[in-house]
């Protein structure tokens, strides 16, 4: 079995079923799985092969989940990448994934005009209508563009699922780059289906949830646990095109969704919104954190206010992502990514790949069949990641008596002040501890004498007369002396990534 089998098989045993709901228009199993074998057939008019790169361009719209399964049912491989990148990273992007026909929204008009300078080994376009004057821009600017509307409409459906191979590449997703240009981790179709199947199975997901995907699903945490997953279980996805904290508990309450995730800056943006209580977050049953790790201030302040709990776990790029999760079964540990998720191994390891004793830190190896084939075109980089069929994750981590793990930190991101390792969460947690700061990420900078002194980057409340005096009085009250804040940085808002996630390689390079 693998995903669009599985879809595919949906339609036909629950063909009325919601399959997945955007702005006004609600589209069953039996509806998607039409479009998917519609779109397959343009595809396949234009020449698009098994093993053919599509790069796909559309952020948070139903051409995504349309263009992304009909793909896979000619076994063509996707290339999921940020819409709102700059024309560099794209050009990088689009031109290193080999990718020979390109996806994009009306709105890129501008870009797709380029597309001989910017993307030579792109083939065709088809721009994806959202807005009338923006594809007709599109149609002047760009040079014999496709249109998605016309193809899916006058394509002869293909019904038939290409034989797929475990083995065969289903996506290439480019990591974030924050330690240089984005790599190509190369996931398989097992690795996407067994990861979305086993996170599926694990939040005991059923038909009859609701999942609000306001994450961008261009990335792996909202690609498995907020679309994959949840169309494997025959559930409903609720797409919303950006994330608006009034529009998440509009739709909540609208749709009375069951299932909601996020990163901690969501969770944050939601607990500091004043238009809501706990009524508007009533009906959801299981709150998901990821991305990041969530500061237990917060997480004990949001469940206090809205009377729920929720439950963080761990995963990245290169697992397809899910590796850990709190069990919904017993005790939620605050503060840890929870236990290992079935058919997944995570161990902690020394330098030298020996496994460390409870209660040490060291790095955080994982081994399973969600974890990538490699890196594409970068077998060097490939070998220093995986070592003997483990993934080297690159966080440091410790796990309890009970089987728990817990992030310590980024590998690349620990301090060393003095001699002395300084792992930035735990200022972080101490940071966001404090009534009056709303958001917090603390950096290394370079100190003559001691190699790095810790740099603390605060977002204050309205109204708040918070000095750098009161911060870092706050925080020697609380940690060792080499941990203290050298400086405190003030903002109106943390640079963040396209997740939400805060930027810490931008907070290095200010000030």
């Amino acid at each position: 079995m693998n995903l669009p089998e599985s879809v595919h098989e949906r339609a036909a045993n629950q063909p009325e079923k919601i399959a997945y709901h955007f702005l006004n228009e609600s589209v069953s199993y039996q509806q998607f799985d039409r479009s998917v074998a519609k779109f397959a057939g343009a595809l396949k008019e234009i020449g698009i092969q098994k093993g053919d790169h599509i790069a796909l361009l559309v952020g948070n719209t139903p051409h995504f989940l349309i263009a992304l399964y009909a793909s896979w049912r000619l076994g063509a491989v996707v290339v999921p990448i940020n819409p709102t990148y700059t024309p560099n990273e794209l050009s990088y992007i689009v031109q290193n994934s080999d990718a020979k026909l390109m996806i994009a929204l009306d709105k890129l008009a501008p870009l797709i005009a380029q597309k001989d300078k910017l993307f030579p080994k792109i083939e065709n376009v088809i721009v994806c209508e959202t807005d009338e004057e923006a594809s007709k821009q599109a149609n002047e600017l760009a040079e014999k563009p496709l249109f998605f509307k016309p193809l899916l409409q006058h394509a002869a459906p293909v019904n038939e699922i290409e034989a797929l191979e475990k083995d065969d590449n289903a996506i290439i997703l480019y990591t974030s780059g924050t330690t240089g240009r984005p790599k190509g981790a190369m996931l398989t179709h097992e690795n996407v289906y067994s990861n979305a199947r086993d996170v599926g199975t694990y939040l005991k997901m059923t038909s009859e949830d609701k999942v609000i995907a306001t994450l961008p699903v261009f990335h792996v945490f909202a690609l498995t646990v907020v679309v994959n997953a949840p169309l494997y279980r025959g559930a409903e996805v609720i797409l919303m095109p950006h994330f608006s904290p009034k529009e998440v508990f509009e739709t909540i309450r609208k749709h009375k969704a069951t299932i909601f995730a996020g990163v901690p800056t969501m969770y944050n943006y939601l607990y500091q919104y004043e238009g809501a209580n706990p009524e508007d977050y009533a009906s959801i049953r299981l709150s998901i954190s990821g991305g990041a790790s969530l500061p237990v201030s917060l997480l004990e302040n949001f469940e206090k206010k809205f009377n729920t709990r929720i439950s963080e776990g761990y995963g990245l790029s290169e697992a397809s992502p899910v590796t850990c999760f709190n069990p919904l079964d017993r005790e939620r540990v605050p503060g840890s990514i929870g236990t290992s998720i079935v058919n997944v191994e995570n161990k902690v390891v020394d330098e030298n790949g020996n496994e460390v004793p409870v209660g040490e830190v060291g790095e955080l190896i994982v081994r399973g069949p969600n974890v990538m084939k490699g890196y594409y075109k970068l077998p060097e980089e490939t070998a220093k990641t995986i070592k003997n069929g483990w993934l080297y994750t690159g966080d440091m981590a410790k796990q309890d008596e009970n089987g728990y793990f817990y992030i310590v930190d980024r590998k690349k991101d620990m301090i060393i002040v003095g001699g002395f390792n300084v792992y930035p969460r735990e200022v972080e947690e101490v940071l966001y501890s404090h009534d009056d700061i709303v958001e917090a990420a603390v950096v290394g900078k370079p100190h003559d004498e001691l190699g790095e002194e810790v740099h603390a980057h605060v977002v204050l409340k309205n109204g708040s007369a918070l000095t750098e005096e009161d911060i870092i009085g706050y925080c020697r009250e609380r940690l060792a002396k080499y941990k203290v804040p050298a400086k405190v940085h003030f903002h109106d808002e943390l640079p963040k990534g396209s997740t939400g996630k805060i930027l810490r390689k931008a907070l290095r390079e200010c000030h």
